[in-house]
């Protein structure tokens, strides 16, 4: 009974906090499994750490893009919150260990992989000005499907008017900025080289992972998926190289994969708060350790105090922002900075280096 009502409150609370205003859907199925005492046990046999709302409404949304729950993918597509709900009931009954399977299946979900290059390119391009890069390599950890590594090819437009990247691209990303310094017009010299590292990397030429992430993004928001669909296609023209392992042991073996000519840049875009407090100092340290015969820049867009060597601005931790930082390593002391600061994803940023 205990279990029962832990999930039936997280369920509801997902439901009525997380999902309200955001998706009339995932409200409505979220608060029809909390009430439903079958759907709760289906749920239940999950592990432990796999019963939460977003990964098991994620894993039905996966079933149903996969033709194998089509009463619910039907009533997703009529934007039906009573259909889907008693779908999303329906679903769990018949095909439990389905779903199941598929939340265990995958690491995580991953309802926030678009939007950040408008965080990235400037702060990337920095890197390269302070370095004296004429190419780089990008190296992408806890790598975002890869679409992070595409920074250099989407069209970014800022609030002021100003536009970075590839004016011609088809994907297109607006960022509102706060404050009256403006974000550097530096271009992204030549990129050598797209690594990602991840312990459970999404291919975007695999079937399989595309619909994975098409499944995160939550029903009922189409521009959401619209823009996950064209990073996807870009991404797909220039595929990255995926290393899968543990993001702190594999990076060194990334930055060698960089050719010789090249400056790696290293990006970590809310990475770090998913490895134990302790790992990020060790991460910090095998970054020094690739960088001790060449140099090495680390561009980290993480929560206050999260990067180890990125000063906080004196802002407390878990105060609702990010911190742009930059980290250059050569063989001395790490050197850290912070270029300035997020909200909203990479969605709004104020830019405050005097670079």
């Amino acid at each position: 009974m205990g279990t029962a009502r832990t999930l039936a409150h997280a369920y509801r609370r997902f439901g009525e906090v997380d999902a309200a205003g955001i998706s009339p859907l995932y409200e409505r199925v979220a608060v029809a499994l909390s009430e439903s005492a079958e759907a709760l046990q289906a749920i239940g046999t999950a592990p432990a750490r796999r019963r939460q709302p977003a990964l098991i409404l994620a894993a039905l949304h996966d079933l149903a893009l996969a033709g194998r729950a089509p009463a619910l993918a039907a009533a997703y597509a009529a934007e039906d919150g009573d259909a889907a709900a008693d779908a999303a009931i329906d679903t769990l009954l018949r095909q439990a260990d389905s779903v199941v399977a598929v939340a265990v299946r995958r690491r995580r979900t991953r309802p926030d992989e678009t939007g950040r290059c408008a965080v990235l390119y400037p702060a990337v391009a920095e890197a390269a000005r302070r370095v004296g890069a004429d190419a780089i390599g990008l190296i992408d950890v806890g790598c975002s499907a890869a679409l992070n590594l595409n920074v250099d090819r989407v069209r970014i437009t800022y609030g002021d008017g100003r536009s970075l990247g590839d004016p011609s691209s088809p994907v297109h990303m607006p960022a509102s900025l706060v404050g009256d310094r403006p974000v550097p017009a530096t271009a992204m010299p030549e990129v050598a080289a797209r690594v990602g590292v991840d312990a459970d990397p999404v291919d975007v030429t695999d079937a399989d992972d595309v619909r994975w992430l098409r499944a995160c993004v939550w029903p009922g928001r189409p521009e959401r998926a619209a823009r996950l669909e064209a990073e996807m296609a870009l991404a797909a023209t220039a595929p990255a190289s995926l290393l899968r392992g543990d993001v702190v042991e594999m990076t060194p073996e990334a930055v060698a994969r960089v050719p010789a000519h090249a400056l790696p840049v290293v990006t970590t875009t809310w990475a770090l708060s998913r490895i134990p407090a302790e790992d990020r100092r060790l991460f910090l340290d095998r970054l020094a350790e690739a960088a001790a015969g060449r140099s090495v820049a680390w561009v980290s867009v993480e929560g206050v105090g999260v990067a180890p060597t990125v000063p906080t601005l004196g802002d407390r931790p878990a105060s609702g922002h990010s911190i742009i930082g930059l980290t250059v390593l050569d063989g001395s002391a790490p050197r850290g900075e912070a270029l300035g600061r997020c909200w909203s994803r990479g969605r709004m940023l104020a830019w405050l280096s005097d670079s």
